[in-house]
């Protein structure tokens, strides 16, 4: 993780939620959007990890999780091959157990242990391999990147709730407690 002492140009999240292109969990009709730029090698965002999956747990359908990829690549250099391989599951439709996988494994990701994880997922071994290596989702992963930094996106992990940076703590406690007051303002706003 890193930290900027200037405040981001952009507070806003400038690429809005598409149900055909972002990684989804929950209903469009959710009251809260959680909106992660992640980094499947970074330890805070492996820490965000196990706080989202109890975020969810909790919250149930009140949340709609969107999961986009800021791979850092300056400080970690196979974190563009890992956000790579998410995106060659998804295209099998396996992106939530890929990223499980690589959050779970994390900083032990190599080559090898992606295909062996391709091979326990069920996925098709010779197409994964084909869309790894000629880089085939590279203008989605391309296009996460820049609506982060469009986003003003720094570090990672950053959130945002419907729409909005939400750069507090993020800690259980305390990101619960800021999706359930956004979660009342929605449902207070929808029935005025």
């Amino acid at each position: 993780m890193t930290r900027s002492n200037t405040k981001p140009q952009n507070m806003k999240l400038t690429l809005p939620v598409d149900e055909s292109r972002d990684h989804i969990l929950g209903q469009a009709n959710a009251p809260v959007t959680l909106v992660e730029y992640g980094d499947y090698e970074c330890p805070y965002c492996a820490q965000a990890y196990i706080i989202i999956k109890k975020v969810q747990e909790r919250l149930g359908s009140k949340l709609r999780f969107v999961f986009r990829n800021f791979p850092v690549t300056k400080t970690r250099p196979h974190a563009y091959k890992a956000a790579l391989a998410a995106e060659a599951a998804a295209a099998q439709g396996k992106f939530w157990e890929m990223y499980d996988y690589l959050f779970e494994h994390g900083e032990a990701v190599t080559d090898d242990s992606l295909r062996r994880s391709v091979a326990k997922l069920g996925l098709d071994l010779t197409r994964f391999d084909r869309e790894f290596r000629d880089s085939v989702y590279s203008s989605h992963i391309d296009e996460d990147i820049q609506s982060a930094d469009s986003s003003g996106v720094k570090s990672t992990p950053t959130f945002f709730i419907n729409g909005d940076r939400y750069d507090g703590k993020w800690d259980q406690d305390s990101l619960l407690s800021a999706l359930d007051e956004e979660s009342v303002f929605s449902w207070n706003q929808a029935n005025k």
